[in-house]
This record gives structure tokens, sequence and C-alpha cells, in this order.
């Protein structure tokens, strides 16, 4: 079955789905995403998505395109369409199509929304993470407002390749003091070599992972002792265990970084009871 996407107001097929030359998300990167795993056809940690869409659109000052109703139903619509079941929903929103210039364009310019939804094996992601993955570490040169999740993703891009070519799963940036900040596409942990579960708080402008806050959710029920602040690439490589989340990845244990195997080189017991507990979670309260 040929996959369909949403533009502005209409599904059409996938091949066929385009934007204007001049849309602001293709000129300048101006405009913002979201993304949902989909669980039985059904979208996980759905308000915590949604509220962080208002947020960048927010900050961005980007009109909010529809109500909160008319958009979860072309959401949904597009994940019944391309028939998934297990995967992922993706959404952008742009500034829209205007004469090319830097400033904001006239007053009344409608957004653009793209919607896009695809399949993913949950097979293949149980067995990356029974086995764990690797990281690499690269510079981190991205603009100082990472909380606003931007389709701006140039610096995340490069670090991605860089791990692919290494063959890693994932990078993770590195400030200026040597300290992890977030992954490329993802939030960082560690379980330090003390046996205290660490991650970097947000107000460093990391993005505000809506699985981060669902894991320190799950944190606070379990009782695992937490220390909210950063880590050092050392530290990390000395830790005892390491993860990273995402919407696509939930919790994915990472077994060595920059060639340092992590602990024992297999996924350790915090990171596989957080991605249980996690999945059971986002399972049942998918909308």
């Amino acid at each position: 079955m040929s996959r369909v996407a949403y533009v502005n107001g209409t599904y059409v097929p996938h091949g066929q789905a385009v934007v204007h030359v001049e849309d602001r998300g293709f000129q300048f990167a101006d405009g913002v995403y979201e993304v949902w795993s989909v669980f039985d056809g059904k979208l996980a940690d759905f308000d915590g998505h949604m509220t962080r869409l208002a947020r960048s659109l927010t900050e961005l000052r980007i009109a909010i395109p529809m109500t909160r109703d008319a958009l979860t139903r072309v959401l949904k619509e597009t994940v019944r369409r391309n028939r998934v079941r297990n995967g992922i929903v993706y959404l952008q929103v742009t500034r829209g199509t205007a004469r090319r210039d830097h400033p904001f364009p006239p007053e009344g310019t409608p957004p653009s929304v793209i919607v896009t939804a695809r399949s993913m094996s949950a097979v293949k992601a149980e067995a990356q993470a029974d086995r764990g993955v690797a990281v690499i570490t690269q510079p981190d040169i991205r603009w100082g407002r990472c909380d606003i999740k931007t389709v701006g993703l140039l610096p995340n891009i490069l670090a991605k390749q860089a791990a692919r070519e290494r063959g890693a799963y994932e990078a993770w940036f590195v400030d200026d003091m040597g300290l992890v900040t977030e992954g490329s596409s993802t939030n960082a942990w560690i379980v330090d070599e003390h046996g205290r579960l660490r991650t970097r708080d947000t107000q460093a402008n990391i993005l505000r992972g809506i699985t981060r806050a669902a894991i320190l959710a799950l944190v606070e029920q379990e009782k695992i002792e937490l220390d909210e602040r950063p880590f050092s690439v050392d530290e990390a490589k000395r830790a005892r265990e390491a993860f990273f989340t995402a919407a696509g990845a939930f919790v994915m244990p990472a077994v060595s970084i920059d060639g340092t195997t992590i602990g024992d080189g297999t996924p350790g017991p915090v990171t596989r009871k957080l991605r249980t507990l996690y999945l059971d979670q986002a399972k049942r309260g998918a909308i």
C-alpha cells in the first residue's frame, strides 16, 4: 500500500506531497516539529507532545494552525490511512509561504502543516535494546535555544552521520566544559559509578524530552535515587550503565561510548527496568 501524507488541508499520496518553494520551512528552517510513538494504532505520550508543540510555536511566534481537536483528528487520520499499528507519526508546522525575506511574513500568513506516518519494526527495536548500542561523542555546536523543537537540525544531522560512519547508533553532544548535554535526537542518562541515576537538568536549554519527563515520573514512583545534574564524558565512561530516551527509541541501552565499554558491556538492570515500565505505561496511556 502506498503511503499518504497530510499537507495543508489535503491527504495526498506520499510521493506527491509538496510544499511551495518559498515555504519558510524550506527557505529558513523556520518551523517546529513533533513526533509521537504509535502503539497499536494509538499515539503515546499525547498530551506531553501537544503541550511542547504549543510552547515551541509560542516561543517562535508562529500561529497555532488549528484547534487541538482538529489537529488530533489529522494525526489519527494520517496514522489510519497509512495503516500504522506500531511506528511513528511526524508533524511539521512552519511559518508558511511568503516572498523570501528574513523578517516575518505579513500578519495572517497561514502556517504550513505537514503530517507523515510510518511503521517501525518492534522486533528490531527489541533486538537492539537486548544487545545495547554504541554511542560516540561530538562537540555541541548548536544554537542556544535547543529547548525549542525546531526543524533546524543541521548540527544534529552531522552528529548522527558521524555516529553512523563509526558504527554507532547515537552521538552525545559535549559542551565546552566536557559535560554531556544531550544526544543528537535523544536525552542522555547514566547510572554513575556510585549507583545514582544522572541526567542533565533542562535549565541548560536542552530539549525538554517528553519521554524524559515520563521516565522522571517513573523514577520517582519507583524511588530510584536521582541526581539531576550534568555528567562528564569521563564519568559516563566509568558509569555502571548508560542509556538514552526518545519517542522513537523509548529507553535504549548504550553499552559503549567512544569505544569504551560501559559496565560489563550489556544493558544494565536499571535501564531494563525503566524500559519495561515505560513501554507498559506508554501503551496503556496511548490514545
